[in-house]
C-alpha cells in the first residue's frame, strides 16, 4: 500500500510539472535555419528612395552592429528593378552586393531571409501609388516570377541551409486568395526542385494580414517552412501622419494605450472616410493593449500551430511621428506578445523612418542609435545568448 501511494504521489507530481510546463510551439526545421529576432535592410536593394549611396547606407559595419545588439537574422528585401536590368538580364554588379551582404551577415554569425520585395508586376502598395499590378491575370507575369526565383537560386545556394532562407513574394495582393494558393504552389515546386532542403518562407494573401493566415494552402509534410504575417495594427496610430497613406491627412493627437483617438474624433473620421479607409482606421476607438495585439494575431497563432511550424512576424513597427512614451510602449506591448508566444520577428527597419536610429528626416537621415528601443526589441536576457 505505501509503495502505491508513492507512486500515486510521483505521478501527480509529474501531472503538475507536465501542467505548469508550456507545450512546445513548433518543431524546429530540419535544415537548422534557427530565427528569433531580426530587423529589415531596408531602402537598399529595395524601395531605394536614393536617400544615400548604397556603398555607404548599409556597410560590414552596420552587420557587425545588428549582431553586436543582440539580433539574430536580417530580412533583406530585393526588388525586381535593382537586381535585373530593363532588358531582363542580371544586374551583376548588384548580385554580387546582395551576395557580399550575406557573406557579412554569415562572418556576423547573423541568418539572412532574402525576400523577394517588388516586381514589376506586383506592388504591395500599388493602390495607393496609382500602379496596378498584374501579377495575377498575366500568365507570362507568372512565369516570369517563377524564372527570377531560379536565377535567385542559381546565386544563393551555395549557401548553407542554416544560414539563408527564402521569402517567395512580399504581401501578395491577390483579389481572390486563391489566385495566391496556386502561384505559391507553382513557385513551391519550382524551388523544391532546386532546393529541397532550403527553408522556404511563406505568408497570407493582403498584405500577409495575420487574419487571411487561415487562407493559405501551405505545403503540406514539409517541415523546412516559416509561416509569416505582417502587422501595422493600428494603422491610424503606427502610420500617424505618413504621407503615403489616405490617414494622413489627420493630424490631431494620438494616444496608446487605449483608443487611439476618442469617440468625438472617431466619429468625425468616421463620418467623412469612404467604406475603404474605414477598413484601415475602423478600430482605432477601441482600448489597444497587449491583450488586444494578442487578439489580432490568434488565427496566425492558431493557424501555424495547427501546421507545428514556426510563425514569423516579418514586418511590424510604428513611426517616431506618435509621442515617444506612447511609441515605446507600443513596442513593449508587442514584443511581450512575440516573446509569450514564440512568435520570431523583425521590425520594420534597421534604417529609415521606422528605424532604430533615430530618423532625422530629408537629408540628414540617421542620428544616433535608439537604444531605448533597441533593449525593448532585444531584450537583455537574451542577447548574450542570441550569437
Amino acid at each position: 500500500m505505501q509503495n502505491l501511494l508513492c507512486i500515486l504521489s510521483i505521478l501527480l507530481a509529474t501531472a503538475v510539472v507536465s501542467a505548469q510546463e508550456p507545450a512546445p510551439r513548433y518543431t524546429p526545421n530540419p535544415s537548422g535555419f534557427a530565427i528569433h529576432r531580426g530587423t529589415n535592410l531596408s531602402h537598399w536593394l529595395s524601395q531605394d528612395f536614393g536617400w544615400a549611396p548604397r556603398d555607404t547606407w548599409i556597410t560590414e559595419k552596420d552587420i557587425q552592429f545588428i549582431a553586436g545588439q543582440g539580433f539574430d537574422h536580417v530580412r533583406l528585401p530585393v526588388d525586381e528593378k535593382e537586381l535585373w536590368l530593363e532588358d531582363g538580364s542580371s544586374n551583376k554588379p548588384e548580385m554580387a552586393r546582395m551576395v557580399r551582404a550575406i557573406e557579412w551577415c554569415r562572418g556576423a554569425g547573423l541568418r539572412v531571409i532574402v525576400d523577394l520585395h517588388v516586381l514589376k508586376s506586383h506592388h504591395f502598395n500599388a493602390a495607393n501609388e496609382g500602379g496596378r499590378n498584374t501579377l495575377w491575370t498575366d500568365p507570362a507575369a507568372q512565369e516570369h516570377l517563377l524564372s527570377l526565383w531560379r536565377e535567385l537560386s542559381a546565386s544563393l545556394r551555395r549557401f548553407p541551409v542554416d544560414s539563408v532562407a527564402y521569402e517567395i513574394l512580399n504581401e501578395p495582393v491577390a483579389d481572390d486568395p486563391e489566385d495566391w494558393n496556386k502561384l505559391l504552389a507553382r513557385c513551391y515546386t519550382t524551388l523544391r526542385g532546386l532546393e529541397p532542403k532550403r527553408v522556404i518562407v511563406v505568408g497570407a494573401n493582403r498584405w500577409q494580414m495575420p487574419q487571411n493566415l487561415p487562407l493559405l494552402k501551405a505545403p503540406e509534410g514539409d517541415k523546412n517552412l516559416i509561416l509569416s504575417f505582417h502587422t501595422y495594427v493600428p494603422l491610424l496610430f503606427t502610420h500617424y501622419k505618413a504621407d503615403w497613406v489616405p490617414i494622413k491627412t489627420y493630424t490631431g493627437p494620438v494616444r496608446y494605450p487605449g483608443p487611439i483617438v476618442d469617440k468625438a474624433t472617431f466619429a468625425e473620421l468616421t463620418r467623412t472616410y469612404d467604406a475603404g479607409l474605414l477598413d484601415q482606421i475602423g478600430n482605432a476607438a477601441e482600448a489597444w493593449n497587449a491583450d488586444r495585439l494578442r487578439k489580432e494575431f490568434e488565427p496566425a497563432i492558431r493557424t501555424t500551430r495547427k501546421h507545428g511550424l514556426q510563425l514569423y512576424c516579418g514586418e511590424f513597427g510604428c513611426l517616431p511621428t506618435v509621442p515617444r512614451a506612447d511609441r515605446l510602449a507600443y513596442y513593449r506591448d508587442i514584443i511581450s506578445v512575440f516573446e509569450a508566444e514564440d512568435v520570431a520577428y523583425a521590425n520594420w527597419e534597421y534604417k529609415g523612418d521606422f528605424g532604430i536610429y533615430e530618423w532625422l528626416g530629408l537629408p540628414k537621415l540617421c542620428g544616433a542609435p535608439d537604444s531605448e528601443l533597441i533593449r525593448i526589441l532585444v531584450p537583455k536576457k537574451s542577447a548574450a545568448n542570441s550569437q
